[in-house]
């Protein structure tokens, strides 16, 4: 396995469904694991140490609901579900137990590995946040304005500005897309995630709490695109 390969570790007592998505994942450069039941899981967390875990919710033994409880009480692997249950409430329950999405089955493989890459993409385990080197911080920077995702702090006119996970994540990849509109539903399905469960207005409150922070420059601002969404205007890049 190359030593920048990310680890998925494919949690489904269904074998064909799991050889199927470890020949989608696998092609798309990742490295899989496939286990069968919640126990093994468990097991495969510490020895595997994978980046993200799908995990199934109908498991022999140990359900996923409690195997995604035992994880977060670990620490914070990514956790993408599935599940045959389409409820509301399965989807609330798997969300706020922790997991970072939710897919229902049947489900296409494309789909799901786009899901897989835009959480892992908002995921950065605190190790690598502590270990990265200079080059490799993602930090965007504007006159009067730098935003740091590597160790989530932005700073504006010479100042530290505190900002929620969600504000920063949201002005960063705003930030790193200069004059790039952006629709509501795609900023939804970036920083909150495919199977979240709200609406637009969530981006607009977001946006709202942002621009009380961090003013409009004479080289950048968010500009709002009437009936759209929101891009990141740029005079000079």
């Amino acid at each position: 396995m190359a030593a920048n390969k990310q680890k998925i570790l494919i949690v489904d007592d269904d074998e064909n469904i799991a050889e199927l998505i470890s020949l989608y994942l696998t092609k798309e450069c990742y490295d899989t694991k496939t286990v069968g039941d919640g126990e093994s899981a468990l097991e495969e967390l510490d020895s595997y140490h994978p980046d993200l875990i799908l995990l199934d919710i109908m498991l022999p033994g140990i359900d996923g609901y409690e195997v995604c409880r035992r994880v977060r009480a670990k620490g914070q692997t990514p956790i993408i579900m599935l599940s045959a249950k389409g409820e509301v409430f399965d989807k609330v329950l798997g969300l706020e137990l922790g997991a970072d999405d939710y897919m229902e089955k049947p489900f296409d493989a494309k789909e799901l590995v786009a899901r897989v890459k835009a959480v892992l993409r908002r995921f950065q385990p605190a190790e690598t946040k502590e270990t990265a080197s200079k080059k490799d911080e993602k930090i965007v920077e504007y006159p009067d304005l730098s935003i740091n995702l590597t160790n989530y702090s932005v700073i504006y006119q010479g100042k530290r500005v505190v900002m929620p996970p969600k504000e920063l994540e949201l002005l960063y990849y705003l930030a790193s897309n200069p004059n790039r509109v952006f629709e509501r539903e795609q900023l939804l399905d970036v920083i909150w995630g495919f199977s979240y469960i709200g609406d637009t207005r969530t981006v607009d409150v977001h946006i709202k709490r942002i621009r009380q922070k961090i003013h409009d420059n004479e080289h950048w601002r968010i500009a709002t695109i009437w009936g759209v969404g929101y891009k990141f205007e740029v005079t000079d890049v």
